[in-house]
């Protein structure tokens, strides 16, 4: 029923959490002008539990609902952002206390920075860099959970031989139209929010595609895919450029030849999982 997760959950040592059912909040990243991450954030209403600190928009979960359900209703309610306006990416439970009382916080993505039009329980909604987060006077819960959820800029070369020839699709047919559809594809499911093998979460602005052989008449020109043409072997340019370091990089291929020609703190992402963004 709606509103029945309202109400306070109390603990044997009296602590009081919010949700009879836990709670829910959504994560919401867009991108900047220059491209870096960006995240809505909720300046809580003096009259609210923690009034006058900032977090993310959310609240209690009923009993029907699942925590993303939840999120993005009460995102809607709070912040006046729909459903069609985003794109869910995944969930982490970020606190657990004895009482079974649990928060969830739901990542989302949309492609610009969205209006927002806030209702009684907000002061002020604000699109705030992710590197200056933390320098707001963050609700409690949300400071604690904020270091393991914040992200860093990440790279990823795309072996577009590799990921091309994972799906049996016919794709040797017409090498350069199949590319041309991969990238487009990939480009659509961009900017992202994506968690990282071994932890941690990257935030994914654009997509370096290289290409080789016949691949390298595909018809594609989108700047959320850059495309790189290889003078010769496309493993030998994905190696050389992934050893550019300076920033966090991770390859896309199931090649273990080319896996053993990377740096050590490249990371390596599989096909499946990139397939797997494309919905």
């Amino acid at each position: 029923m709606r509103g029945d997760g309202d109400g306070w959950v109390v603990g044997e040592n009296g602590t009081r959490h919010w949700g009879k059912h836990g709670a829910a909040g959504l994560l919401l990243r867009a991108p900047a002008p220059d491209g870096g991450p960006t995240v809505l954030l909720q300046h809580r209403a003096l009259w609210s539990h923690q009034g006058g600190t900032w977090a993310l928009p959310g609240g209690a979960r009923d009993s029907h609902e699942s925590s993303a359900h939840a999120a993005v209703r009460e995102a809607h309610e709070e912040a006046g952002i729909g459903l069609e306006h985003l794109k869910v990416r995944g969930e982490m439970i970020t606190s657990r206390v004895e009482s079974g009382w649990s928060y969830t916080t739901v990542f989302a993505d949309a492609e610009v920075q969205l209006d927002t039009i806030p209702n009684g329980e907000s002061v002020e909604l604000r699109w705030v860099p992710e590197d200056m987060v933390d320098q707001l006077p963050l609700h409690p819960g949300f400071a604690a959970s904020w270091p393991t959820l914040r992200t860093e800029t990440l790279r990823v070369l795309l072996d577009t031989a590799n990921v091309l020839g994972s799906r049996p699709d016919g794709w040797w047919r017409d090498r350069s139209g199949a590319t041309a559809a991969l990238l487009s594809s990939l480009a659509a499911a961009l900017p992202r929010t994506v968690e990282l093998p071994g932890g941690g979460f990257g935030w994914l602005p654009q997509v370096e595609a290289v290409l080789e052989g016949e691949a390298r008449n595909a018809r594609f020109e989108d700047g959320r895919v850059p495309v790189i043409h290889a003078s010769g072997s496309g493993d030998d340019e994905l190696a050389r450029r992934a050893h550019d370091g300076g920033t966090l990089t991770a390859l896309v291929t199931a090649d273990r030849g080319l896996q053993q020609r990377l740096p050590t703190d490249v990371r390596v992402l599989s096909p499946s999982t990139v397939l797997s963004w494309l919905g």
